[in-house]
């Protein structure tokens, strides 16, 4: 238990330090630290860790995908350079802000991600053909999967930041807490009245009224801190609980999900780069699920 506390307040005060450099470049090499641990702890569990012509491209395409986000970010730097330092090439305002010239090649951050992705794929279906004796169809869609899944939803960190200049920190952090309040609600919950089991075969633990105190509990967080933060009108709130309410839903899904996974694989957990807690898989499983869709229901919506 010991362990598992301090370990736990670690980690807290990693991610602290994170949103404290919120605004720098910090946060994207962060988020791209975290996808590139992530991303061997997945490998890991289908033992493709040890074949770098899968694990290399796989990690390069999760790696670049924060960075490539935050070409916003960089344009910021730029042009203030520009301003202030004379002797400096004069800053290209003709471009849109979500275009990027890289060498003479006007792009998108959608374009470029998609193509790094399908580089990165090529790449592993060529080392696929050379070693299919060796390596299971599985095992390639799996890798493929994850590629995808995990690089995109972590990326969301950036550009939920980066959805609100002024805002930015708030949103991220209730971003990440739509699934962690709702483990807390559901714990309390399962605890004080849970009877009823929600999945016993994946996660014997996780109760009906867990699942439902989760739900409840993040909804209300979402509806007061959105009110209190921008001020409370009927519209406001009802957006936050409705967002709430799907963060915590989505974000169960993703944790049983992980969980499956773990249980067909033989995996008691992920990674032990966190003491007590397991791999950083096992700490973010729900936020994979979360973050696009609260990034999803405040761009659609608004909560400001």
């Amino acid at each position: 238990m010991l362990t598992r506390i301090i370990s736990g307040a670690v980690g807290a005060l990693l991610l602290a330090v994170v949103l404290y450099f919120h605004d720098t470049l910090f946060l994207p090499i962060a988020v791209a630290a975290m996808i590139a641990v992530m991303l061997f702890e997945l490998l890991r569990a289908v033992k493709l860790e040890k074949c770098l012509p899968v694990l290399i491209p796989a990690e390069l395409c999760g790696v670049l995908m924060p960075l490539i986000y935050s070409f916003g970010f960089y344009r910021d730097q730029v042009e203030k350079f520009s301003l202030e330092n004379k002797y400096a090439a004069p800053f290209d305002k003709s471009l849109p802000e979500s275009v990027v010239d890289i060498m003479g090649l006007k792009v998108s951050p959608d374009i470029l991600s998609f193509a790094v992705i399908l580089v990165c794929a090529f790449v592993i279906f060529v080392a696929w053909l050379r070693n299919h004796k060796s390596i299971r169809y599985e095992q390639v869609f799996f890798v493929l999967a994850c590629m995808i899944l995990v690089p995109s939803a972590m990326t969301t960190m950036v550009r939920i930041e980066r959805y609100d200049s002024k805002n930015g920190l708030f949103l991220l952090i209730m971003g990440l807490c739509g699934a962690w309040i709702a483990d807390t609600g559901a714990y309390f919950t399962g605890v004080a009245i849970g009877k009823h089991k929600l999945c016993p075969e994946i996660s014997p633990k996780k109760t009906i009224e867990g699942f439902i105190g989760g739900i409840l509990t993040t909804a209300i967080a979402y509806t007061a801190a959105f009110s209190i933060y921008y001020g409370f009108t009927p519209k406001r709130a009802v957006v936050a609980f409705v967002t709430g309410s799907f963060c915590a839903v989505v974000g169960a899904i993703g944790d049983l999900s992980a969980s499956m996974v773990k249980r067909q694989i033989g995996f008691k957990d992920y990674g032990k780069i966190m003491p007590g807690h397991g791999g950083l898989m096992d700490r973010f499983d729900s936020v994979l699920f979360v973050l696009p869709t609260y990034y999803v229901f405040i761009s659609l919506f608004g909560v400001q």
